[in-house]
């Protein structure tokens, strides 16, 4: 009765993952539980999920084949954005966000474009507003810049807006950390290890939290719908100070390392993994989310119904 935070269904967002072909359901070694799903497929799931209550899901796609350039991220008939129409059909009230990221369709790994060794800016804001642009367009309610480049908010907020795709929202990646955690999701998910260097000339160093509050209002300034902490779990000081300084609308991120972790150890015997997973997501509400972006989204579904 006098419980402070309460978790509810509307507060999450599942990751799905779409490949090419039919009739594929496999499941990710990395992440039990989670699998790489074909278009057909995915149209199970989202039904399945809207059954449980889950009200929104957050695409990736896995192409077949990479591009220095990143050409399969904005193509129409590109994995996300064929994915994004069937489902707009099939589920329609199904709330569909989508992952504007570049590092899963590039042959090196990076979130944009290349030139001499580093990874170009501005090039990379023309690729990424194309790819927010053929989402919208295909029906994504939502789309999620990941690469937290310099700008990128702005550009896509004026693209979405000059083609009359003045309602799609945007969710901003805007504290996302270099953090290894996200290991399990580029090895066994994407397939997109970088080819070499990092990613730390354009995401976080995990020892600043000034810099996310700086990140975040320009974030917020150039007109972002929703600002995210990534990852979670390590980060619930930047998740608080956010929600105080800006009360804007913020997601965080519960990424693979994360999930993979409490699975190991719930599956070793060393924790009660479902007791664990609903306290990692109080800790959330606590800290000041107001949506959590899960890999248990379906787990906790099943345990409040």
């Amino acid at each position: 009765m006098v419980a402070q935070h309460r978790l509810s269904l509307e507060d999450l967002i599942f990751p799905v993952f779409v490949v090419p072909g039919r009739g594929v359901r496999k499941e990710i070694a990395a992440l039990p539980g989670i699998y790489h799903f074909s278009e057909d497929k995915l149209l199970e799931e989202a039904r399945e999920l809207r059954e449980l209550g889950i009200t929104a899901i957050l695409i990736f796609g896995v192409p077949s084949r990479k591009h220095p350039q990143a050409a399969g991220a904005f193509a129409p008939d590109g994995i996300v954005q064929k994915a994004v129409r069937s489902l707009k059909k099939a589920v329609p009230e199904l709330v569909v966000i989508t992952d504007g990221c570049l590092c899963g369709y590039t042959d090196h790994g990076h979130c944009g474009i290349i030139k001499e060794g580093y990874l170009d800016n501005d090039a990379s804001l023309k690729i990424l507003s194309k790819v927010a642009l053929s989402h919208a367009e295909a029906g994504a309610d939502m789309v999620a810049p990941a690469a937290m480049l310099d700008g990128q908010v702005g550009v896509i907020r004026a693209t979405l807006d000059q083609h009359g795709h003045t309602d799609t929202a945007i969710m901003a990646y805007s504290a996302k950390y270099a953090s290894k955690l996200y290991d399990p999701f580029f090895k066994s998910v994407a397939h997109s290890m970088v080819a070499f260097g990092d990613k730390r000339t354009h995401q976080m160093d995990f020892r600043n939290s000034d810099e996310a509050m700086r990140e975040m209002a320009l974030d917020i300034e150039e007109g972002a719908d929703i600002v995210m902490v990534k990852p979670a779990l390590f980060y619930l000081d930047i998740v608080q100070r956010a929600k105080t300084q800006f009360q804007m609308p913020l997601a965080v991120y519960n990424v693979s390392g994360e999930y993979a972790m409490l699975k190991a150890a719930a599956q070793a015997g060393k924790i009660d993994g479902a007791q664990v997973m609903m306290e990692a997501m109080a800790a959330f509400k606590r800290a000041g989310a107001d949506l959590i972006i899960t890999y248990h989204a379906r787990e906790i579904a099943e345990q409040l119904a």
